[in-house]
This record gives C-alpha cells, structure tokens and sequence, in this order.
C-alpha cells in the first residue's frame, strides 16, 4: 500500500500552464492542464493498492473541467498546499500525505506528465519497498516523481530550488549524501512548452491531454 501523491494547481486560465502562451491561449493552456491533471489522476486511481491524494493550490470556481475535477478529486484525499515557496509546500505536501495516511510510504508525481501509466506507478511503489527513495528524472534537468518509504525524509525538499536545469542533480545529490538508498525510476518528459507538449501528445494519442492539444 502506498499514498500516491499529485502535487497541482488548479487549472485557472491566465495562471495555469502560462509558458504554453503563446501560441496557446490562456484558455487552452488550462484546458490542456485539466486534461493533463485528469489523465494523471485516471492512472493514479488504476495503481494497484494506491491511496490517491491531491495536494492542490488554488480554486476551482474558475477552472477548466471544474466538475470532472471535483468528482475526481472526491475519490481520494484532498489537501490544500502551505508553505512560503514551492520546494516548502512539496515538503508540507509529503508531511500532510503522511498524517492523512500513517505508516504508509509516499510516492510524489506532478500534473505535468499526462503520459505516465498505472504500470509505471505500481512499479514505482514496488521500488519504493525495497528502497529509501525512488527518484524519476525529467528530461529539462528536473524530476516527474520522487518517494520516500519514511515520508519524514521529504523533509530533504524543502531547501533545493525547483524550475532549475540542475534542480534533478541537486535533488538526487540530496538524497545521497543523506545516505539513503535509491531507486532509479525512467525519465519522462515534463509538458512545459507547446514543444513538450507535442512530444508528450504523440506518445499517447488517446488521452485527454492529446484530444485537448489537437482541438
């Protein structure tokens, strides 16, 4: 059993995904991160002996697919982030994960990678098992999933800075000279830029995130 953790932010347009603009519109941009988180989160519910968790900044009042969102979101955890940056909340996301579900390992991905399977996860969390954390590089030098078996150890986050070319080797050198065991997951391309995007949409081109990218 493992609390599979999506760190997000509501898909509001003008706030969402704002690097895809342009071309993109604000409009389509939060379209294509509500497709994104959605398809994340169909294959965070179909990981076998997963504990969905939503750790979501913002509200949905103004948000693409609000209501596929909500319903979705009512099916597992949800928590509101905190912290002053972005690395703090990551750490408070995994402290919060773990108090909603103790005992249990967390595994952490964000909405940006609407290509990952419930195969990859469930491999993931069996990594997790044998190992004190599990790290999956991004291919812009950052990473798509991180977990801890004592999710106290997440604690590590909180002081590397994030959105950086060397954000991944800082992360993973972290975890190393902490002395902990670690678990190699593949590398998977992060959707930042319409480039991204467009990579990541021929992979799977049965996803809501392909169908939004080509309406």
């Amino acid at each position: 059993m493992t609390a599979l953790l999506v760190v997000a932010k509501a898909p509001v347009p003008g706030l969402a995904k704002t690097r895809l603009c342009p071309p993109a519109t604000p409009e389509q941009a939060a379209e294509l991160a509500a497709a994104s988180l959605l398809d994340t989160l169909d294959a965070v519910h179909s990981t076998p002996g997963a504990h969905p968790v939503v750790a979501l900044t913002g509200g949905l009042d103004d948000a693409a697919r609000a209501t596929e969102l909500r319903e979705r979101f009512a099916r597992g955890t949800l928590l509101g982030q905190r912290g002053e940056d972005f690395p703090q909340r990551l750490a408070a996301a995994h402290a919060d994960t773990a108090a909603a579900h103790p005992g249990l390992p967390v595994l952490q991905i964000g909405m940006d990678t609407p290509q990952v399977t419930a195969e990859l996860l469930d491999d993931a969390c069996r990594r997790l098992v044998g190992a004190d954390a599990v790290y999956g590089p991004a291919a812009d030098g950052g990473w798509w999933a991180i977990g801890f078996r004592d999710p106290r150890l997440a604690g590590l986050l909180a002081d590397i800075p994030t959105s950086r070319p060397d954000t991944g080797r800082r992360t993973l050198n972290a975890l190393r000279n902490a002395g902990l065991r670690v678990e190699a997951l593949p590398e998977l391309v992060d959707v930042d830029t319409m480039g991204d995007a467009h990579t990541v949409a021929k992979g799977v081109p049965r996803t809501r995130f392909a169908a939004a990218l080509a309406g």
